[in-house]
């Protein structure tokens, strides 16, 4: 049986591994894309958007909001990629241990 130092020690050594995992994380970039590849949207790993690329077919003064929602999308896209390899990335450090609902603070 283990002691409480023990135990606190493993904590602390948990702690730092997801620290750094999530620095990690927070220097990766995705890719989101909507409209079958006409809006594309590159995120980081803190969600911040890195670039935006439109193709020129869509700029229509008359359709803004057709392209509003595809920015919209592609957005969502990048920021669900990025929420799934957090989720692959806590899964695989805790060996599939539900830690209910943990978020990352970032």
């Amino acid at each position: 049986m283990m002691n409480i130092q023990g135990i606190m020690k493993q904590a602390q050594m948990m702690q730092k591994k997801m620290e750094e995992e999530q620095a990690k994380l927070a220097q990766e970039e995705v890719e989101g894309s909507s409209g079958g590849g006409m809006v594309k949207v590159i995120l980081n790993g803190k969600f911040e958007m890195k670039k935006l690329s439109i193709d020129k077919s869509l700029v229509n003064p008359e359709d803004v909001e057709i392209m509003e929602d595809l920015i919209v999308a592609a957005y969502n896209d990048a920021k669900n990629k990025i929420d799934a390899k957090m989720q692959d990335s806590m899964a695989a450090m805790t060996g599939g241990l539900n830690l209910g609902g943990l978020k990352l603070p970032f």
